[in-house]
């Protein structure tokens, strides 16, 4: 989040709550609009994607009280967030938005510029502090947050319904063990001097703004190393593999992605790990097919169990078969449901079993067979079961 984008955004309108919301009120209305617009429940849609970050980065703002009120602060300060020129600028802006924000002060350090202590004594600067890290010394110390990391991980379709945990080896930037994350081969870095330790640099943008981009330097760090580490080469990360226990949840589906917050790569100077994204790919069954929590199961039964009635046993995944009654006259792909013998749902309770029936016409006819069949054929006349079909095309 840049500070143009923070003074110029408008949160509210984003979660679509009233500038004097609750905190209760913004935090149902994030909720709401973080279910609909999940990636995990718009699979392929970057527009409710994007849609899910202007969420995210609003509620960040907005459920957090202090920045909240540094939000509203810098809001009003900017007319709700436009830049406007001041008297006799000739509509022209010509002041840099680096001094605004952290830049060096004033003439003579006076409180009058934009630099010095004009706001509140602390310059417009420690209005935006807190959220972006420039100026004053806790910059050059301030926490990274860990890179995220995606993995992939087959499961056979057994394991899919009922979950299982699954070892999985990753590698990761990490800390440099030789240098302890300095860069510096003696562990004494020295400050940039290019972005004076901050890890960012302004660059003009057009129209009188200034916009910062990570210091290309000291690639964002802050620091330098004067003596660099010859097994990370100064940049203080090295790679690091390790296997770690992964539980995936029963019922996951072929192609799904799950989010493991905190397993990610570790973070830099005590920030947070990034999270780990594990994509997940189910073997099929011979005998079982999934839709939804339901399972699925194809069954063949002889022409006489369909025509005649009965029971017939099927059998279930990991489980005891079940014996389900068949009606007398039951067609061919007639649908039958076993309840509770499907895969496992969130809550913990189960789908069903969709036994899918199949009338087997043998291949070939032993004499005794063939005798009876031409006896049923004698026995039901000559009814003929395509009529209807030809007086259904006479009516086109």
């Amino acid at each position: 989040m840049s500070t143009k984008d923070f003074i110029e955004k408008d949160y509210y309108k984003v979660l679509g709550v009233p500038k004097d919301a609750t905190e209760a009120e913004i935090k149902k209305a994030y909720r709401k609009l973080a279910r609909e617009f999940h990636p995990d429940a718009n699979k392929g849609d970057a527009r409710a994607e994007e849609r899910f970050k202007d969420v995210s980065e609003a509620y960040d703002v907005l459920g957090d009280a202090k920045r909240r009120k540094e939000y509203d602060e810098a809001r009003a300060l900017f007319g709700g967030g436009g830049f406007r020129p001041g008297p006799g600028a000739g509509g022209q802006f010509n002041f840099d938005l680096g001094d605004l924000f952290g830049g060096p002060q004033g003439p003579q350090g006076g409180g009058g510029g934009f630099g010095g202590g004009g706001v509140g004594g602390g310059g417009i600067g420690d209005v935006f502090g807190g959220l972006f890290n420039r100026g004053g010394a806790g910059t050059r110390t301030a926490p990274r947050r860990g890179q995220d990391i995606e993995s992939e991980v087959t499961l056979s379709f057994t394991e899919a319904v009922s979950g299982a945990t699954v070892p999985l080896r990753m590698s990761s930037s990490a800390a440099c063990k030789a240098c302890s994350g300095t860069g510096d081969k003696n562990g004494t870095p020295r400050v940039c001097p290019t972005c004076v330790g901050t890890g960012q640099v302004s660059r003009g943008g057009g129209g009188g703004f200034s916009l910062t981009d990570p210091c290309v330097d000291c690639r964002g760090r802050g620091l330098i190393a004067q003596d660099p580490c010859p097994v990370c080469r100064g940049s203080g990360r090295a790679t690091s593999s390790r296997t770690m226990q992964v539980r995936i949840p029963a019922g996951v589906a072929d192609g799904q992605r799950i989010r493991l917050r905190g397993k990610g790569a570790p973070g830099e100077r005590g920030g947070p790990s990034g999270d780990l994204y594990v994509v997940v790919h189910v073997d099929a069954h011979p005998v079982f097919g999934r839709r939804g929590d339901n399972l699925t199961i194809t069954v063949p039964v002889t022409f006489p169990e369909a025509a005649l009635g009965g029971e017939i046993r099927v059998p279930t995944l990991g489980g005891a078969p079940v014996t389900l009654k068949l009606p007398p006259g039951t067609p061919s792909g007639r649908v039958m449901r076993a309840r509770g013998k499907g895969a496992v749902r969130k809550d913990g309770t189960r789908g069903d079993l969709l036994v899918t029936i199949e009338v087997v016409v043998p291949r070939e006819l032993g004499d005794k067979a063939r005798t009876a069949l031409e006896s049923y054929r004698a026995a039901a006349g000559d009814e003929d079961p395509r009529t209807a079909l030809f007086e259904a095309a006479k009516g086109e």
